[in-house]
This record gives C-alpha cells, sequence and structure tokens, in this order.
C-alpha cells in the first residue's frame, strides 16, 4: 500500500508539473503579429554640477530622495562673489556721481557759450554803430569759440561716463548670475542616483554634486533581430513584464529605434542570440503612468517587451492588466 500510495503520489506530482510547464509554454508563446526582446528599465541621467569653482556649503538631498523641479539640492559658499558685487554696485554708484558731475559741467559749459553768445550779439550792434572797435568784437568770437569747444568737451565726456556706469552695471549683472548659480536646483523631477559630494569640500568647475534620474522619460531598452525591428513603426504599441512583476504588464510606446544593427549587450543577450545582430530599441512608458508610480518607479531592471507589429494584432490576455485598461481608457478620453 506504501508503495502505491508513493506511486500516486508521484503520478501526480509529475502531472502537476507538466501541467504548469505546459502553461507556462502556452503563455510565453506570442500569437503572429507581434515580437518579443529582453532588456532593462532605464532613464536619463543628470549630472548637478558646479560652474565655477566653490566649495560645498551643505548639500540638501540623499541618495533615493525623490525631488520635483526647483527644489534645492545644494548651496555653495557665495561671500567671496558677495564682496564682488558690493564692490561692483559701489563701483556703479561712482560712476553715476562722476556722470551727475559730468551734467554739472554741461550746464556751466552751455551758460558760458550763452553768455558769451550774447556778448558776441550785442558787440556786434555795437560795432555797427561805431561804440566798439572792431578788436573788440574778435575778442568777444573768440570767446564764443572757446566757451562753444568747452561745452563739446564736456559733452563728450557724458559718453564715456554712460560707458563706466553700463560697464559697472553688467559686471554687477554678472556676478548676480553667479550667486543664483551658487544654488543648484533640480532641473526636472527625478530620484537621486548618486550623492557624489559632502559639505565642505572643495569642487572645481563642473564638478557633480549629485546625480539625478529623470524619471519624466522612462523606457525600456531592448533588442530585436532584423526581420522584427524592420516591421517595428515608431509610436506602435509595447506591453512590459518586469521580473519583479511578472504577472503585471505595463504599456509603453515604441520611441526610437536603431538605424544600425549591433551585437546584443552580455547584459541581455540570450544564449541562442550571442552571435546573431541586433537593432537597439526604446519603448517609452507614458509619463502619466510613471507619475502615478513614482514612488516604485525603478531603473535597472529587467524583464521582457513585447511589440505590435501589426495594427490588427490582438493582444493576448496575458499582457493584459489593469494599467494597459487604464491607459486604454485614457486615450478614449
Amino acid at each position: 500500500m506504501r508503495r502505491i500510495l508513493l506511486i500516486l503520489l508521484l503520478v501526480v506530482l509529475a502531472g502537476g508539473a507538466g501541467g504548469w510547464w505546459y502553461l507556462q509554454q502556452r503563455r510565453a508563446a506570442l500569437p503572429p503579429g507581434f515580437a518579443a526582446g529582453n532588456g532593462r528599465i532605464e532613464a536619463n541621467e543628470i549630472d548637478i554640477a558646479t560652474k565655477y569653482a566653490a566649495r560645498v556649503l551643505e548639500v540638501n538631498v540623499e541618495e533615493g530622495d525623490l525631488v520635483q523641479a526647483g527644489q534645492v539640492i545644494a548651496r555653495l559658499d557665495t561671500r567671496e562673489l558677495e564682496a564682488q558685487l558690493r564692490s561692483a554696485e559701489a563701483q556703479i554708484a561712482q560712476a553715476q556721481q562722476s556722470r551727475n558731475q559730468v551734467l554739472a559741467e554741461i550746464n556751466q559749459r552751455q551758460s558760458e557759450l550763452s553768455l558769451a553768445d550774447k556778448e558776441l550779439q550785442r558787440a556786434l550792434v555795437l560795432s555797427g554803430k561805431n561804440f566798439v572797435s572792431e578788436q573788440k568784437v574778435d575778442q568777444q568770437r573768440n570767446i564764443r569759440r572757446t566757451a562753444e569747444a568747452a561745452l563739446a568737451a564736456a559733452e563728450s565726456k557724458l559718453g564715456g561716463a554712460d560707458a563706466a556706469i553700463h560697464v559697472a552695471e553688467a559686471e554687477a549683472e554678472r556676478i548676480r548670475d553667479l550667486l543664483k548659480d551658487g544654488t543648484l536646483t533640480a532641473p526636472r523631477a527625478g530620484r537621486i542616483l548618486f550623492r557624489l559630494a559632502e559639505a565642505g569640500e572643495v569642487l572645481g568647475a563642473g564638478g557633480k554634486v549629485a546625480t539625478l534620474l529623470d524619471l519624466s522619460d522612462v523606457y525600456m531598452t531592448f533588442f530585436l533581430p532584423s526581420e522584427s525591428a524592420g516591421r517595428v513603426a515608431i509610436g506602435a504599441e509595447a506591453r512590459l513584464l518586469l521580473d519583479a512583476a511578472s504577472t503585471r504588464a505595463v504599456p509603453a510606446r515604441v520611441s526610437f529605434v536603431s538605424s544600425r544593427a549591433q551585437f546584443t549587450p552580455k547584459q541581455v543577450e540570450t544564449r541562442s542570440e550571442r552571435e546573431r545582430m541586433m537593432f537597439r530599441i526604446k519603448a517609452r512608458v507614458p509619463q502619466s503612468l510613471v507619475q502615478e508610480y513614482l514612488d516604485q518607479v525603478k531603473t535597472g531592471l529587467t524583464g521582457m517587451a513585447y511589440v505590435r507589429l501589426e495594427a490588427g494584432a490582438v493582444w493576448p490576455a496575458w499582457l493584459d492588466s489593469d494599467l494597459t485598461a487604464k491607459v486604454a481608457t485614457q486615450a478614449t478620453q
């Protein structure tokens, strides 16, 4: 009886294993009009770096933190720039004072010219009545010419004073821009991948403080052979099955197809494809879906990408999920 029970148990286990294998094989079988490739989730990396050499005053993020666009990542020590700004503002005030002095000089020279002109007119009238000599008229003409030349010289100084003000204001504006660059902010919403500097460190121009993952563009890179890649259209519908969530398909759209073939990278190659030339393809996850599940978005996750090659092909049931239904509903609204 024990032997019979043992044999029956083995038969049941073998049948169950065979049934499971059959279901898995059936599930993995794609209907015509589809192609599949293995890949990994990726996102663009953005380096948060300094524009000029400075000491790091504080770093406000840790690795793994989610940040929003405009959020302060780090601050630099800008005391030297603040002193330069005060010096530039003092130069502006000095240049404006010099300009005021030039304006006062111009008013003075205009008054002198006006008086010299009136004196010359009087001398000409008196000379016509023989009350003054020609020598007196010549003296008044010379005085008027001198006053006119002095006015022209004063007016030329005004242009130089205005130029000095513009130079000082431009220098102050340049320093203000540098002061703004002393506060490093996130250009986009994303996740901090690496924290590369600590408070107190002195970084050179272009020194990296942190690396940000741009979660506005999350995609899976996968590879297909030429016979399948040639049929993939930009914008074609795709479904992603991650190893970490193999029962929940993620909707995506093809956003890129490489124009050149290459060997499949070792990270995602299969033994049978090792010597085959493949085309790199990107399937982009909808931004609305990324924002909704932002806390769960992680790069580096491996999985399978399935892409529809023919518009009339119907997705198999095991590649449907609540996520694909949600995106389809949003598209029809």
